[in-house]
């Protein structure tokens, strides 16, 4: 029976201070040069077989077992989001950029897990790649390294695939996953409502497109409440909102409106892709103005696949006590990118708690913090995980 979490504790100094170096050297998108460089550094004498991304700094590490076997694929991801950070730290990035999502716990807790296999190479039976990924944050940088072939990296199909996110929110070490969908598709759905703009004094001179916004965004409401059921709901919100009139008595003849649309099925996205657009359209056209909309499809659902999941499940049960570990009722209402790998390959996404003594602090907020004390229990899962499901077979 193998258990990681002794020598992952040996590690803990060392996950700490590259976990800390990385947050200081936060970076956005899908370009991420200094990232790369320390996460190549570290992985740098260990054996393994390493592919760098061509249209984006990416790390594909394969580490080959000294038993046959299977091929199983651990996800970190690399980006950070464009906050200034207000956290009282002293390691806090000054950037203007931040790990408000803790992908530096993420990228240090996938080293951890590479020292930790490594050790037992000879002993692995199969082979493990580890996907260094950036652009998580709305780059779909999983997309563009899935059609670069890491899910083929090690010469075949990963049979399984896992990742485990750290939340500030939740209680320090709580593990939090569920079978079936996990988190809810990203779509949006942008537009620009045109009238034709004219004179404060005398809007029934023009056609004003701002009240007539104000009927889309109400519409755009109750299209969720009256047209989706019950027990498959969308979230769909308003996030953009803006005009062309550049002073204070002159019409707009122009409006502009991006709605973010959250959903936890295909069949509720394809209803909210074909019905929201046409009925906007129709109200625009009621009003003399003229709807140009445009749907953009972002990150699909991320769902977890049963078996896998209630395989992870009973390992986390044994390893940490069914205490440890929550089935999250429902599923969340944000979105991951690491649906566009478990929607080719079978897996499971974690969440681990690690928040702070102090308290919990919302993720994506400048005072975001996280304890980075979790990181020997995120390395030593990851890797027991890999470990269990090449056992398998």
């Amino acid at each position: 029976m193998t258990r990681f979490d002794a020598a992952a504790e040996l590690l803990r100094d060392d996950l700490i201070a590259v976990r800390r170096e990385l947050h200081a050297t936060v970076e956005v998108g899908l370009d991420l040069p200094r990232t790369q460089a320390i996460l190549l550094r570290e992985l740098e004498g260990l054996g393994l077989e390493i592919t760098r991304g061509a249209a984006l700094t990416s790390i594909t590490a394969v580490l080959r077992g000294g038993r046959p076997g299977p091929v199983v694929l651990l996800r970190g991801d690399m980006d950070g989001l464009p906050i200034t950070e207000r956290a009282d730290e002293s390691f806090a990035s000054t950037s203007g950029a931040m790990h408000a999502c803790g992908h530096d716990l993420h990228m240090a807790g996938l080293l951890g897990a590479v020292r930790l296999l490594v050790a037992r190479r000879d002993e692995l039976p199969g082979t493990v790649v580890f996907m260094f990924q950036p652009g998580e944050e709305g780059y779909a940088g999983g997309r563009v390294m899935i059609e670069e072939g890491v899910l083929d990296a090690a010469g075949e199909r990963a049979v399984a695939a896992y990742a485990i996110h750290v939340d500030s929110a939740t209680p320090f070490g709580q593990l939090v996953t569920r079978e079936g969908s996990m988190m809810a598709s990203a779509s949006a759905l942008r537009m620009t409502l045109h009238g034709t703009g004219g004179h404060a004094a005398f809007p029934h001179l023009a056609i004003d497109p701002v009240p007539v916004a104000a009927q889309l965004i109400l519409a755009v409401q109750t299209f969720a409440a009256r047209r989706l059921p019950a027990t498959d709901q969308a979230v769909i919100s308003i996030t953009r909102l803006g005009s062309d009139s550049a002073a204070g008595n002159v019409l707009a003849s122009a409006v502009t409106l991006e709605a973010n649309i959250r959903t936890l099925s295909m069949t509720t996205l394809d209803a909210v892709r074909t019905q929201l657009p046409t009925m906007l359209v129709g109200i625009a056209e009621a009003n003399g103005c003229r709807l140009d909309a445009e749907f953009i499809a972002s990150y699909p659902v991320t769902y977890n696949d049963p078996a896998e999941t209630r395989e992870v499940l009973a390992v986390l049960d044994e390893l940490l006590g069914p205490e440890r570990v929550t089935r999250l009722p429902e599923p969340s209402m944000a979105s991951e990118d690491f649906s566009y790998v478990m929607q080719e390959v079978p897996g499971t996404l974690v969440f681990v708690g690690a928040a702070t003594a102090s308290g919990p602090t919302p993720m994506h907020a400048e005072h975001t913090v996280f304890d980075d004390g979790v990181l020997p229990l995120q390395a030593s899962l990851l890797a027991e995980l890999a470990w269990r499901r090449l056992a398998r077979g």
